[in-house]
């Protein structure tokens, strides 16, 4: 019985999803979105969007619940979108962009400099004092997500002094050093 799947989706004013030969297409004034499915079926009645499935078998009921997510966050990102913040915790550690080009120097003998897809808007912001922050934006959380993984991936954070990319809020678990 999955609780998630069972739930509507409640489509907001401006967003139009439409459903055709198992593909579905969300449309908002952030941009659109397409993802085929299978197993389910997806009818849209009026402002709600509703998952269903045919029986209980064991593949329909593990799609049941990712295909009631995966739409829902398709219908928040093209109304609302998505934010991901990443902080780079070192001596030295900047961050800059020009346009959708990230220049990251993380300690290494050169700069990494990461062309981010056209969907996700690139900001940084870099305070006297403290930790330099990237800001992503995006309508598409799946690119969203990729793009901020592969940025952290550059420099993780390790757990002695803390220094690496993290996301904004994220706990660390930290390690005592060496005991004299």
């Amino acid at each position: 019985m999955s609780r998630i799947g069972k739930s509507p989706i409640v489509i907001p004013a401006g967003v139009t999803v439409e459903v055709k030969d198992g593909i579905i297409t969300v449309k908002g004034k952030k941009g659109q979105l397409t993802q085929e499915f299978s197993d389910v079926t997806v009818t849209v009645e009026g402002d709600q969007a509703l998952v269903e499935r045919s029986s209980d078998h064991k593949d329909q009921r593990a799609k049941h619940g990712l295909y009631r997510s995966l739409i829902s966050n398709m219908i928040v990102g093209v109304s609302e979108g998505f934010t991901k913040e990443l902080e780079l915790v070192g001596v030295g550690y900047r961050a800059s962009n020009q346009g959708q080009k990230l220049d990251l120097a993380l300690g290494y003998s050169h700069n990494i400099v990461l062309e981010v897809a056209p969907e996700v808007v690139v900001e940084t912001v870099s305070e006297k004092g403290k930790n330099p922050i990237v800001k992503l934006t995006s309508f598409d959380k799946q690119l969203l997500g990729q793009v901020a993984a592969k940025i952290r991936g550059f420099r993780k954070p390790e757990p002695y002094k803390g220094k690496g990319v993290k996301f904004v809020g994220e706990v660390l678990r930290r390690k005592a050093g060496k005991s004299a």
